[in-house]
This record gives structure tokens, C-alpha cells and sequence, in this order.
């Protein structure tokens, strides 16, 4: 066999960082309990404080500890948000460098938000739609703020996919909808659309009071399909 196969030395900071998951999956660390400090990691492994600072940003990373100026690093609760979140980065990587992508994820967002505006027509209760409701309401008072429309634009549909109870979808909405917003262009608010959007969120409320999940389905196929054209590569991307 004469296949060169060597042995890379692994560097401290994934020992270290290895060690210390090892810490929270088995259970030794728990959510919200307290890391080590710095100086009682040194000292447990023998290491210097940058192999320990590299060590903590890869867990703060994954979502397994929240770092803190000043303060000990915690332990956090593993969440499907949290399990999401950590590819933020290299799908804003992705999308930015791709016209191709950024179509992908808006036919992806299409496929889930019909899916769950159904789940919604099925399952809401009355706080749901008054829920709905008053972030429509708080929406069409943000007219004229671009940031502030499109947050609220991002709370109705993260709410309608909180209605299945799963936090998976709840997850999956906002990470798509954070990815979205990136190229999400001024022409919502200088066009005249939002207006079109308040329309179109009412009817969807609607469909979704009345339990018309087919009807809930084509009225939001209809927003998304409008509302496509809003998000665009910028030409600097």
C-alpha cells in the first residue's frame, strides 16, 4: 500500500474545543449553567489563553454557549433555531455569489409557506388570528419605514408557521426570511406596495378565520408571487 496517509496533528484550540462540547453534551454543563473561566481552563488543560478563545467563539458558533463581555461564557439550550442559525453564514455566502440560489430560495419559500398557511387554516385558534390580526394592524402603522414594515412583514409569516406548534418550522421560516431580507429592495416602500401587502395579508387572515385552507393556499401563493420581484441581487453583490 503505497498511499500517502499521514496524521495531521490536531491544533490545541480543537482539543480544547472538542473537550469542553464533550463538557455540555454529556450532560456534565447544563443550560444556563456557567463555563469555567479562562484562567480555570488553562490550568485544567494546560494551554494558553488563545487556544481557549478560539475554543469558546467555535462553541459560541454552534450555539452551544452565549459569550458575554466581562462575564463567564453560559451554557445554552440547543434549540432548532439555534441548530439553524449556524448556517446563516455560509448560506448569505451562498446566495450572495449565485442569481440561480437566491430563485431557489424564493421557490423554497413559496413550497413551505403554502404548506404552512394550510397547517395555519387547519389549526389556528381565535388568538391566533387576533394575533395575526394585530400584527397587520401594527404593520400598516409602519408605513413610510422601510425597516420597520419589512420586520413586521417577517412577524406575520414567522407567527402563521407558529401556529403548527413545531419549532422546526418556526425556525426554518425566520432563517429563510432573514437570508430574504438581505435583497430585499426600497421599491416596497417607494412603489406604493406596501399597501398591496396589507391587502393581501387581510385576505390571507381571512382564509385562515374561515378554516379554507385551499383558499388560504391560493392567497398566499398569489402574495408570494407578487412580492417576488421585491427581492433582488444588488449589482454590487
Amino acid at each position: 500500500m503505497n498511499r500517502s496517509e499521514p496524521i495531521v496533528r490536531r491544533k490545541l484550540s480543537d482539543e480544547v474545543f472538542l473537550r469542553l462540547k464533550r463538557l455540555i453534551t454529556s450532560g456534565e454543563l447544563q443550560p444556563g449553567d456557567d463555563m469555567p473561566s479562562e484562567r480555570e481552563l488553562m490550568e485544567r488543560f494546560e494551554v494558553g489563553r488563545p487556544a481557549i478563545r478560539e475554543a469558546m467563539q467555535a462553541l459560541s458558533n454552534m450555539g452551544l454557549v452565549a459569550i458575554s463581555h466581562g462575564e463567564r461564557a453560559k451554557v445554552l439550550q440547543l434549540t432548532a433555531k439555534s441548530i439553524i442559525k449556524q448556517v446563516d453564514g455560509a448560506a448569505k455566502i451562498i446566495l450572495s455569489s449565485s442569481k440561480d440560489t437566491l430563485e431557489h430560495l424564493k421557490n423554497a419559500r413559496i413550497f413551505f409557506e403554502r404548506g404552512m398557511v394550510r397547517e395555519a387554516a387547519e389549526k389556528a385558534t381565535a388568538e391566533d388570528v387576533q394575533r395575526l390580526r394585530a400584527t397587520v394592524a401594527e404593520q400598516r402603522s409602519f408605513r413610510g419605514d422601510s425597516e420597520a414594515f419589512i420586520s413586521a412583514d417577517m412577524k406575520f409569516h414567522t407567527q402563521i408557521a407558529a401556529i403548527s406548534g413545531n419549532p422546526i418550522y418556526v425556525a426554518v421560516s425566520e432563517a429563510m426570511l432573514g437570508w430574504l431580507k438581505e435583497y430585499h429592495t426600497e421599491m416596497l416602500i417607494w412603489t406604493g406596495k406596501e399597501n398591496f401587502t396589507l391587502t393581501e395579508h387581510e385576505e390571507i387572515i381571512g382564509r385562515i378565520e374561515q378554516k379554507d385552507a385551499d383558499g388560504a393556499e391560493k392567497a398566499m401563493i398569489k402574495h408570494l408571487e407578487r412580492s417576488r420581484a421585491l427581492y433582488v441581487m444588488n449589482s454590487g453583490s
